[in-house]
Parts: C-alpha cells; sequence; structure tokens
C-alpha cells in the first residue's frame, strides 16, 4: 500500500503530501526547542520553566504527556480487538486523574515550594523529611531509572510503529529516527520546550480524536449502522460479545472476574506517583491556578479517551469483512488480517486515517500519533535526567557545580537515558500497553503512596516513606515475573494494585514504630496554614 501520492524523490525515498505534512509538524517542534533554548539561563528554569506555567499550558502539557502513545495506538488497539469491556480501563483513568487533580496538584505545588524549593520527586522528598542520610533520596532516583527505562521504551515502541507503517522503514530504521526527532528539543530546550511542545501536541491530539470519529459517523450515517457492523463482524470473527461492555468481565460460565476488574480498576491509582505528570503541578504558577487547570484539562481527557474509545470501536466495523480488502479501503486482506493480532490492533488509528482521509489531512493525523508519543518521552526524559542532576550529580560529585554546568549535565543525561529506552524498545517486546502497564505500575505503587500520605499525613516519618519507595516497586516486580512464570490465578491481578496497598501498610506500620523529627512537623504544621490560605 502506498501511503501518499508521489510528489518528488529525495536520496531514494518517495516524498508525497504526508512526509511534506509530518515534516512540517516536526520543524515546528524544533523551532520551540530552540525558542526556549534561549531562554533558559539556569537548571531551575531547565527542570521546572521557573515555576510559571499557566492553567492551559498546564493542564493539556501534563494530559498529553499522560497520555502518550497510549490514547492513539494502545486504547484504540485494545478495544478493536477486544471490544467495548475494555474501556472500563479509560473510565478508572478518568476517575484517577480527577482524583489527582483535585486532592493531590495544588497541595504538593505548596509544599514542594516549601520544602527547600524542591524541583523533582527524589528533592521533594529529601525535603519533606529532611532526609540527612540521603537513602531516600538515591532509592527514588533508582526507581526512576529502572521504570522510566520501560516507559520510554513503550514511546519508542509506538513512535517506530508510526515510522514503519506509514514511511515504510524497517522496525530499527524507524526507532532511531524517532529516537532523533524526539531528544532533539528535550535536549535543548528543557521544560520550557517540553511543555509549550506538549501544550501544541495535546491541542493535535484533541482535534485528531474529534475529526476522525465525525467522518466516521458519516461514513456510516450513524452510530446505529457502526454498531450493526460491530456486531456482524464479531459473528464472523467469533466473538459475538465486542459491542459489550460487560462482557468482558465474565467468564463463559457467567461468573464475575474479580481479577479482570480490579485489574482495570486499579489503572487509576497509577496517576498519583507518576512523576513526570507531577512535575506540571509543581511548576504552575500558582494554587490558586489550579482548578483552571484541572477543569481544562479534565475536559480534555475526556474528549480524547471518547474518541480513541470510539475510533477503535468503529474500526471493528469499518475492516471487518469482505469490503476491508476492497480498492476503495485501500488495505489489502494481508493488512486487514494483521490487525487481528493484539500487537498489529495498535495500528487501528494509522490505518484508519490513511484509508478515510486525503495525504494531507493524513499527514497531519499521523503528526498527532506521533505527538502523543513526544509529549510523553520528553517529559519522562527530562524528569529522570533532571533527578539525576539534582539528586545524584550535585549533592554527590558537584556540589559546587555552576548552574551552566547542571544544565548540560541534564541535557547529556537525557542522551544517556534515551539509550536505555532503545535497548528496552529492541528487546522484543514492542507491545505499546504492556510495557505502558509495567512503568505506570512501577510509579504508581513506589510514589503514589508516598505522595499521598506526605501531603495528608503529618505522622509519617522518613523512615516510613523510604520503606513504601522500596516496597512498592521491589512488589511490582516480583509480581510481574510471577505472574509471567506461574499458572496461580492470584499472579494474574495487575501488580499496581498489590504494590499500592503493600506499600501503604510500609509507611503506616514502619512510621508508627518511628519518630517524626520536630523540624518535619514544624514544617508540616506551617504547609498546612499555607495551603489553608490557598482554599480560602
Amino acid at each position: 500500500m502506498s501511503s501518499s501520492t508521489e510528489i518528488f524523490k529525495l536520496w531514494g525515498m518517495s516524498i508525497g503530501p504526508i512526509e511534506i505534512a509530518f515534516g512540517l509538524y516536526l520543524v515546528f517542534m524544533l523551532a520551540i526547542g530552540i525558542w526556549a533554548y534561549m531562554r533558559t539561563n539556569d537548571s531551575s528554569d531547565y527542570m521546572l520553566g521557573g515555576r510559571g506555567l499557566g492553567g492551559a499550558v498546564t493542564a493539556l502539557s501534563a494530559g498529553a504527556s499522560d497520555m502518550s502513545g497510549w490514547i492513539l495506538m494502545g486504547l484504540p488497539g485494545a478495544i478493536y480487538f477486544s471490544g467495548l469491556s475494555e474501556s472500563w480501563l479509560a473510565l478508572f483513568l478518568i476517575i484517577g486523574a480527577y482524583i489527582n487533580w483535585k486532592f493531590i496538584a495544588g497541595r504538593l505545588r505548596s509544599y514542594t515550594e516549601i520544602a527547600d524549593n524542591a524541583l523533582t520527586l527524589p528533592d521533594y522528598f529529601a525535603g519533606r523529611f529532611h532526609d540527612g542520610g540521603k537513602w531516600l533520596r538515591i532509592a527514588a532516583v533508582i526507581v526512576m531509572i529502572v521504570f522510566y527505562g520501560y516507559y520510554i521504551g513503550s514511546g519508542l515502541v509506538a513512535g517506530s510503529k508510526l515510522f514503519e507503517s506509514s514511511f515504510g522503514y524497517d522496525y530499527n530504521t524507524a526507532l532511531l529516527v524517532s529516537t532523533i526527532v524526539i531528544i532533539s528539543y528535550t535536549f535543548l530546550g528543557g521544560f520550557l520546550a517540553v511543555s509549550w511542545t506538549d501544550f501544541f501536541q495535546g491541542l493535535i491530539i484533541a482535534i485528531s480524536l474529534v475529526v476522525a470519529p465525525i467522518v466516521l459517523l458519516v461514513e456510516y450515517n450513524g452510530l446505529t449502522n457502526i454498531v450493526e457492523g460491530v456486531r456482524a463482524t464479531g459473528e464472523t470473527m467469533g466473538k459475538e460479545n465486542l459491542a459489550s461492555f460487560t462482557a468482558g468481565l465474565f467468564d463463559e460460565n457467567g461468573a464475575f472476574l474479580w481479577i479482570t476488574f480490579l485489574s482495570l480498576m486499579a489503572w487509576g491509582l497509577g496517576y498519583f506517583g507518576q512523576p513526570h505528570i507531577l512535575a506540571r503541578f509543581m511548576a504552575i504558577k500558582s494554587v490558586n491556578t489550579v482548578p483552571q487547570a484541572r477543569r481544562i484539562g479534565m475536559t480534555w481527557m475526556a474528549i480524547c479517551v471518547l474518541g480513541a474509545v470510539f475510533i477503535g470501536f468503529a474500526g471493528i466495523a469499518y475492516f471487518g469483512g469482505d469490503f476491508a480488502a476492497s480498492e476503495y479501503k485501500l488495505l489489502t486482506t494481508e493488512e486487514v488480517n494483521a490487525l487481528n493480532t493484539q500487537h498489529g490492533a495498535e495500528k487501528v488509528f494509522l490505518l484508519l486515517t490513511q484509508a478515510l482521509f486525503n495525504p494531507w489531512l493524513a499527514g497531519f493525523l499521523l503528526a498527532a500519533i506521533m505527538a502523543a508519543v513526544m509529549s510523553t518521552i520528553d517529559s519522562q526524559l527530562l524528569a529522570v535526567s533532571s533527578s539525576v542532576t539534582e539528586d545524584v550529580y550535585k549533592p554527590y560529585l558537584r556540589p559546587k557545580a555552576s548552574e551552566k554546568e547542571l544544565v548540560w549535565v541534564n541535557r547529556f543525561t537525557v542522551l544517556l537515558v534515551a539509550g536505555i529506552g532503545i535497548g528496552v524498545a529492541m528487546s522484543g517486546s514492542k507491545n505499546v500497553l504492556n510495557l505502558v502497564g509495567q512503568a505506570w505500575a512501577g510509579f504508581g505503587a513506589a510514589f503514589g503512596p508516598v505522595i499521598i500520605l506526605s501531603l495528608l499525613w503529618k505522622n509519617m516519618t522518613r523512615q516510613g516513606a523510604l520503606a513504601g519507595v522500596i516496597t512498592g516497586g521491589v512488589t511490582v516486580l516480583v509480581w510481574d515475573y510471577l505472574g509471567s512464570n506461574t499458572d496461580i490465578e492470584l499472579f494474574g491481578l495487575y501488580e499496581l494494585l498489590p504494590g499500592f496497598i503493600l506499600a501503604m501498610l510500609a509507611i503506616y506500620l514502619v512510621s508508627k514504630v518511628t519518630t517524626v523529627s520536630e523540624q518535619t512537623a514544624n514544617q508540616f504544621d506551617w504547609y498546612s496554614s499555607e495551603f489553608k490560605k490557598y482554599k480560602s
């Protein structure tokens, strides 16, 4: 299948409307990186943009960095492959995101400023608990390095699938091209570049997830015909329950699948521990800006999630039956058959885009997928590089390092971490949703309970926080291993839930047998009084 009408050739490669539209988008992203580079003067600018983000930029950059390739590849692919029952995951994510905005965002913005103007999560932990021994900070940095390897790898897999499917590159070449593009503006402009590119990428993602469903509704003359098409396809494929919201929650005997339901519900818990999302809360202009950002962010998320679910669902009807291989749809039988695998299903939006739209608009919509990928990887690269610089290099290796030196250490750490992500992406695990799930669970279990209790519980101790980080992270790794290597049903439960629960217990029990320092208790009282002023 040719993805576009050829206009001219460059170094033996066909260049058409899709490639041109896509290229213009990438040039725009790099221009923002150069603009931000000119405005980055010190490590605070590079890591948090000087704590000056407005509500709209905070909301859309947080949303775009959260959703990643999952919103345009992972979620539509899951709906296409398994049916509407997979939308429960999206519902619980929306609930988790709202609670995170409502109860965590403002408190974290307030406390990070009081805790020695913390610029990273490990820095916040150290300032919140006065971690003189530094073990809490070190444990947090290790968790970030380990789980960001999975996360960045998932984004690079998504970006590589995009280049592979749209432009005909082999997987490894696509991986190299997408990596170079993504790290370029992150390397140059830091947090300011990441936030503003994520803002525009968030707009592009939302537009694409509104335009594509509208076109599909017009194509089918309404939702009723799409539902009928899905049911007909399900009967042909032996999957009669594709249009059911609850079918995936019951086995063939009608018994409720508690492990499946709890696993889907557990995804919402992950929001409380994602460093690249929490960094937006830390960087917002003031606590008073949070309500506006929350309204914008949740509206954006609802639109995007509903659009992604609709695309996956409509794709079942669109690519089902003999009509799928017709010239009108621009797909061969082999390409349609590839969609009927779990990995191949993640390309449903890519193929719909190329089948439905003229090449110029298709280029824009393909850019939306790259935007989703880029907006997460850039935030993750920045989060982990900032932690390595602020929490390892500066305190232990070069305490007297200049601001210029710290900025450049950040930049070169971006390159190093990107290399780790490439290794994960080339490891053979090419399923976006699985890689995202491992990283999401790791951060949610290791950091989520610590974040929640540190903001709400005065009697939490430094030792309790350290126990929570270690317990949550280790539980996720061990549970995932046991789930992959044993047949015990319990270990089929998503590892985030047991990791989160055990981390909470570890924090509580260890805090009960240790003592809060007077300095830490006084600081919590100060934070509580300051936050109440904002609420009033």
